[in-house]
């Protein structure tokens, strides 16, 4: 039964039904001392949780007994993989050139800066 399809009369009859059943639960409550609808009863939350820090200590040496295992299965340990992307990282970021590639870049500069002086500099 849906709402759109009734008419306003009965709109009117099923308005004054739910006044009375609403006023019927009050009573009801009023006589019993208890809350009409169990809605207003407050809602108690069960106590959060917790892992105590031994069981979080035992949980941490099974991964890492896991993790060995694997990493030796594979033949390398996690020390040796973290070694080489670290250095693989900073030979990046140093930007080393060899020797001739900075005797190229200083003539380079050298031509540039003299042009330069000499007023031929690009404008």
């Amino acid at each position: 039964m849906s709402l759109s399809n009734l008419t306003p009369s009965q709109l009117r009859q099923a308005a004054d039904l739910k006044e009375k059943i609403a006023g019927l639960e009050k009573q009801l409550a009023d006589l019993s001392g208890s809350p009409a609808t169990p809605k207003a009863e407050s809602v108690v939350k069960p106590a959060k949780r917790t892992i105590s820090a031994s069981h979080k200590a035992k949980i941490r040496a099974a991964q890492k007994l896991r993790w060995s295992k694997v990493s030796a299965a594979k033949g390398k340990t996690v020390a040796e993989k973290v070694i080489k992307a670290v250095k693989a990282v900073s030979a990046q970021k140093t930007g080393k050139k060899s020797a001739a590639a900075k005797a190229n870049q200083s003539a380079k500069m050298k031509a540039y800066w003299a042009a330069k002086k000499a007023g031929l500099g690009k404008k």
